[in-house]
């Protein structure tokens, strides 16, 4: 059986907008300079990619995370994170945050900001939210245009 997916980009919107991906980027350094592991930011990376349903940033982040030396089992199990024990309170917490802020129209609970803030400094939790609201973001560009071809990312060229 053939799959007819279209694997084609849509619009190369970082050549066409270039100010957008400047203005994305930007984004990402900051939220990379706040103080967080970047462990633990490409785990909250690959879980809102996840729940998007980003193959391209999942295909980047999974590298990524490995890279780091992130243990493939951690990696396999983050669509079941609350039922698995191989994850810190700490990690928890985030990927709890990053879900609530990619799902925001359910709502974010003070109870889930209280859990957050034991955990985090507030400039960390700012860092956090600027990292999960990046990620989303990005999802939004490779999804809805098809900017990027899953599988194609190289960590080797990335740098």
């Amino acid at each position: 059986m053939t799959d007819n997916v279209d694997e084609s980009m849509r619009l190369d919107w970082s050549t066409v907008l270039p100010e957008a991906r400047d203005a994305m980027v930007q984004l990402e350094s900051v939220a990379h300079h706040a103080g967080l592991p970047r462990e633990l930011l490409e785990l909250v990376k690959i879980r809102v990619s996840q729940v998007n349903g980003c193959a391209y940033c999942l295909d980047m982040h999974t590298k990524e995370a490995r890279n780091l030396g992130e243990r493939e089992q951690r990696i396999y199990a983050l669509p079941a994170w609350r039922e698995t024990p191989f994850y810190t309170p700490r990690e928890r917490a985030a990927l709890e945050w990053a879900e609530a802020v990619t799902k925001v129209s359910d709502g974010v609970p003070d109870a889930l900001v209280k859990a957050l803030e034991e955990q985090f400094s507030a400039r960390e939790i700012a860092g956090l939210t600027a990292a999960v609201i990046a990620i989303n973001s990005w999802n939004r560009w490779a999804i809805s245009l098809k900017a990027e071809q899953p599988g194609a990312y190289r960590p080797d060229l990335a740098r």
